[in-house]
């Protein structure tokens, strides 16, 4: 299994971290099931398999006494697994698992902070009236430490997660031959809950990581948290205002402007977030499993030999393929991220430009701090294989810009009254043709001719049906 969820490359991988350690995973060798820093785990992960401490291969060899811990423990992972339900990612680990990795770097909020989030985003949600259409969407500001980010994040985690997390842990037991599946009976459920546990402790992990580095409830682009609610985490901010020469009570505002509008974004374009949603769920299910190599590595697998499991795990045997189709719903999804991001860049340049002197530079930061691969790019691209990249984000806000200044926020802002008015992947190559083009008209006209369009004869027929004596529209 991979050192990442769900099998996929990390793009902020460090090739010379020699024995594969990631912060917050022990000083112990690599656990090949994931299971590094589990509450009451030893440094070095479970102990007697091959090169860990008492195991084959490592210092003092093998400890038979240490055999029944060993066993103890595993089925008290299983245990809770059970108990925390049977989807393929176990939350309650993962989320137990970042708020110990936070305790010894987050504090409680002072009533100062809390009041500096407070007043920050109003003044920005009053700059905000002037800039786009869209009314204020957050009906509740929060100040949150990284611990609550988590707690209020996760059940948006679970439909990030869900839907490849089942793909990854299932597509490769559908794919092993009928006998083998016979032959295996209960292994395969507790392999199951083993996968649950590695993914659970690995999510964990990176939640930790992101937790103590983004500075709002959209900082990866979608609303974590509560619907209609503003949330910004004042220490994060404070960490990330240290390296600039800004005021910080500058910094706070124009952060407090972007999170925002993307509430401002999400509440009044009620199809974006499922829209997001859907195409990730819709990239989990293109998942395939290789199954030539699958039946190739199981040929040499002695069950009772936990090394060649141990290798056979490693060798990529359970990674998905990358196929067409999710080639094609990824680079949607990178669009759609590109444009609320571009548009949210856009406005909030509009709103806070003259107003806080340090705009621009601001702006220009948190740009690079995306280029150089900020908190949703890496966690995007550890979930789905996704990275924003920062040509089509600027692309996207240099589009919203022009349409502004040619249409007005009104005319602008009217392209997300429907998926299919959105600009594309190929209208972000070219924004000033796009902006440009004579067919682009009106957008709430485009719908309304839609609406009234006559339907097909065979829906005109249902609703004579369905209506009684009141048949179809005419021509």
């Amino acid at each position: 299994m991979s050192d990442i969820p769900f099998g996929f490359n990390s793009a902020d991988r460090d090739p010379d971290d020699e024995g594969g350690r990631e912060p917050g995973r022990g000083d112990g060798p690599r656990d090949p099931f994931g299971f590094g820093n589990l509450p009451g785990m030893p440094a070095g992960g479970l102990p007697g398999f091959p090169g860990m401490p008492g195991g084959p291969g490592g210092p003092g060899g093998f400890d038979v006494n240490q055999l029944g811990q060993m066993l103890t423990q595993l089925g008290q992972m299983l245990s809770q697994a059970q108990g925390s339900g049977s989807g393929p990612v176990n939350y309650d680990l993962a989320a137990q698992l970042a708020r110990q990795q936070l305790a010894a770097t987050t504090s409680s909020l002072t009533g100062a902070q809390r009041a500096a989030v407070s007043d920050a985003v109003k003044l920005a949600e009053l700059w905000l009236d002037a800039a786009t259409e869209f009314p204020a969407g957050a009906t509740e500001t929060k100040a949150w430490s990284a611990s609550e980010w988590v707690d209020a994040s996760m059940p948006t985690w679970k439909r990030l997660c869900d839907p490849v997390a089942q793909r990854v842990s299932g597509a490769w037991v559908e794919a092993m031959p009928e006998e083998v599946r016979a032959a295996a009976g209960p292994m395969i459920a507790m392999l199951g809950q083993m996968g649950g546990l590695a993914f659970g402790s690995q999510l964990g992990n990176g939640l930790a990581q992101l937790a103590a580095e983004v500075v709002s409830s959209t900082d990866i682009g979608v609303p974590v948290g509560p619907d209609r609610v503003a949330a910004l985490l004042p220490e994060n901010v404070e960490k990330f205002t240290k390296d600039l020469d800004r005021p910080a009570s500058e910094v706070m505002i124009y952060l407090a402007a972007r999170e925002a509008a993307h509430h401002r974004l999400y509440v009044h374009v009620p199809w974006l977030r499922e829209r997001l949603l859907g195409t990730v769920e819709e990239y989990a299910r293109g998942i395939r499993v290789d199954t030539s190599r699958i039946e190739e590595l199981a040929r040499g697998i002695d069950p009772s030999n936990p090394a060649a499991i141990e290798e056979a795990m490693q060798s990529g045997m359970f990674e998905p393929e990358t196929t067409p189709e999710q080639k094609a719903a990824l680079a949607r999804l990178e669009t759609l991220l590109a444009l609320i991001e571009g548009w949210v860049d856009a406005v909030v340049a509009e709103a806070v430009g003259e107003r806080l002197p340090g705009a621009e530079a601001l702006r220009e930061t948190l740009r690079r701090r995306r280029a150089s691969g900020g908190p949703a790019e890496q966690t995007f691209a550890t979930i789905v294989g996704l990275e924003l990249r920062p040509r089509r984000l600027r692309a996207a806000a240099e589009l919203w810009r022009l349409l502004g200044e040619q249409r007005g926020a009104a005319g602008r802002d009217a392209l997300w009254a429907h998926p299919d008015l959105i600009p594309s992947a190929d209208d972000l190559d070219d924004p000033a043709a796009f902006v440009a083009r004579d067919e682009l008209g009106d957008p709430i006209a485009e719908l309304e001719k839609l609406a009234n369009r006559p339907a097909p004869k065979g829906e005109g027929e249902d609703e004579k049906d369905a209506g009684g004596d009141e048949g179809p529209a005419k021509a």
